[in-house]
């Protein structure tokens, strides 16, 4: 496995940077900016940017109208992206939409990629994915799968409720999973303006940075066709495997530009800021932080690289992805916490972009499956036998 970065990617790399630092960096303070992520203006006018510099959706296909990224190049491109967290949001690659952009370009029909993925891509709607219900549904345990879809002749009828749901609110339509009768789960894919679904309330959250925040969504007896059938009925389990395990690693992509930013910004105040009579980068026990924010940084990176590179060679990487996704959210935590840590007062208000990242970041641990249910999988993984994909020629061998 060759880690370095060949001519064409790093020019992307490059340019990605440049766009972020120029363009992106100085909507940062914009008013639009709600405690329920960038409102819809801010969005179309950071979209309208990248779209203009030709760097909108580079994840998804040529043929959809992407740069059609490898997952390695997306490992670059995105951390570049996600070193603002408007980064994200302006590339058109944030939760929920990457993961569903990826997920019905595998799997959505000819018809249902023109009315629903090309506007997509294109950036001019954006999408929910509804799976997450309250107590006694799924959470965690997509198995607790309460909402119910029920076949009434050549259409299906749906029923239930579902939270926190991402970008919701001011979503063009939603894929939603449901339970058939015999227990399987299925996903549909419904425009959201249905009079069905309605949007009870929008929760308050620590992160601020997905538009349209997470919503609570009651769905009422919302007739859907069956050509609006995701995919095939009864493999929707199977469906969300081929979303998240990308999913996962492209939340870590992301986390992890906003890990350096945090650690760029905690650097260039040790390196001024003078306290006992030396800068605070002189101290040992600054300086043991950021040395230990490199270690992370790098860390997180490598399994990320690692991943990414299976994930091209064809692999499906969920034990991969699982691992990835407790590694990398827990180091590029540290990386913050220690940040707001080396900034002190300046780290708990909002002088620098750090505390944002900080309550932003602290949700990572727990989106697209907690660390501990994760840890938990692995484990009986590793218990029966199974192993990571081979990480070396002599492994292979």
């Amino acid at each position: 496995m060759d880690f370095s970065i060949p001519p064409s990617l790093l020019e992307l790399q490059q340019r990605v940077r440049r766009f972020i630092t120029e363009e992106i960096i100085p909507y940062e303070n914009d008013p639009r900016q709600t405690p329920h992520g960038p409102d819809e203006s801010l969005r179309d006018d950071l979209v309208d940017k990248a779209r203009k510099a030709g760097l909108l959706t580079p994840h998804a296909s040529v043929e959809h109208g992407g740069l059609g990224l490898s997952h390695v190049a997306k490992a670059i491109v995105f951390e570049e992206a996600g070193y603002s967290p408007l980064g994200p949001v302006a590339f058109n690659i944030h939760a929920p939409d990457e993961g569903n952009i990826h997920l019905l370009e595998a799997i959505a029909t000819p018809e249902q990629i023109d009315r629903w993925v090309k506007p997509l891509i294109g950036g001019t709607i954006r999408s929910c994915f509804a799976m997450t219900e309250p107590s006694p549904g799924a959470g965690a345990d997509p198995s607790m799968l309460q909402t119910t879809a029920v076949q009434d002749g050549d259409d299906f009828i749906i029923n239930g409720e579902k939270w926190f749901i991402t970008g919701a609110k001011g979503a063009g339509f939603a894929i939603i999973m449901a339970k058939m009768e015999d227990g399987t789960a299925t996903m549909f894919l419904s425009d959201m303006d249905r009079p069905e679904i309605e949007l009870t309330r929008t929760m308050g959250a620590l992160d601020t940075c997905f538009t349209g925040g997470h919503g609570v969504l009651r769905i009422k007896n919302l007739r859907v066709p069956a050509n609006d059938v995701l995919g095939e009925v009864g493999k929707g389990m199977r469906y969300a495997q081929v979303r998240l395990a990308p999913a996962r690693l492209t939340h870590c992509m992301r986390w992890l530009g906003q890990a350096r930013r945090a650690h760029d910004i905690a650097l260039e105040y040790a390196r001024r800021r003078e306290a006992f009579g030396r800068v605070l980068g002189d101290h040992e026990g600054v300086s043991f932080m950021l040395a230990d924010n490199e270690m992370d940084l790098h860390t997180a990176r490598l399994h990320i690289l690692h991943t990414a590179w299976l994930l091209d060679q064809g692999e499906r990487c969920n034990f991969e992805s699982s691992r990835a996704k407790v590694v990398c959210s827990e180091a590029e935590w540290r990386v913050v916490d220690r940040s707001v840590q080396i900034l002190g007062g300046q780290g708990v208000t909002h002088e620098t972009i750090v505390a944002r990242i900080f309550a932003d970041m602290r949700a990572f641990r727990i989106y697209d499956g907690p660390s501990e249910v994760h840890r938990f999988s692995l484990g009986r993984q590793i218990v029966a036998g199974k192993k990571a994909k081979p990480n070396s020629h002599s492994e292979r061998q």
